[in-house]
């Protein structure tokens, strides 16, 4: 009897997604289900994860009614119209750009949600569950038009 010995392999690769709004969920499970076919890693794990500060990575339902109410907990938890330090440009000193928007509420909301989910391959295939999709939350919509390319989604696959 031969035995094979399976080897570790990873696949880094990067999806752009352009959002219009916010919050606005953006379901990319389809193309994050691409990258884990293209790996041809069998058995492992996929770690989606958001390069900004202001658009989240989640793994929830796609039901519209949800989608509507998950929006509402959202601006509920940091509402757009509240104060935030952040957005006073006359004492704020760190990060400042030329197009620098007001967008405290973004950050503030991103806390709840995260920049990554890590779902387990098996046989070649995200063991989500039945309802379970994936998620780019756009928070700041004012940056997300100004992203010519879109938001930067990391998609890295890792096993054998």
């Amino acid at each position: 009897m031969r035995v094979s010995e399976a080897t570790f392999k990873t696949r880094l690769s990067t999806v752009r997604v352009k959002a219009s709004a916010a919050p606005q969920f953006i379901d990319i499970t389809d193309r994050v289900a691409q990258q884990v076919a293209e790996s041809n890693i069998r058995n492992g794990i996929v770690c989606v994860f958001s390069k900004h500060t202001t658009a989240a990575i989640v793994i929830q339902e796609h039901e519209p009614l949800l989608m509507t109410d998950l929006a509402s907990f959202l601006e509920r938890i940091a509402p757009r119209t509240a104060h935030y330090r952040h957005n006073d440009f006359s004492v704020r000193t760190v990060h400042m750009h030329e197009d620098e928007c007001p967008n405290g509420h973004s950050h503030c909301q991103h806390l709840v949600l995260g920049s990554s989910e890590t779902i387990p391959v098996v046989d070649g295939e995200m063991a989500l569950g039945q309802w379970q999709r994936v998620f780019l939350v756009e928070l700041d919509g004012e940056k997300a038009l100004q992203l010519e390319d879109g938001r930067q989604v990391l998609v890295q696959v890792m096993g054998m």
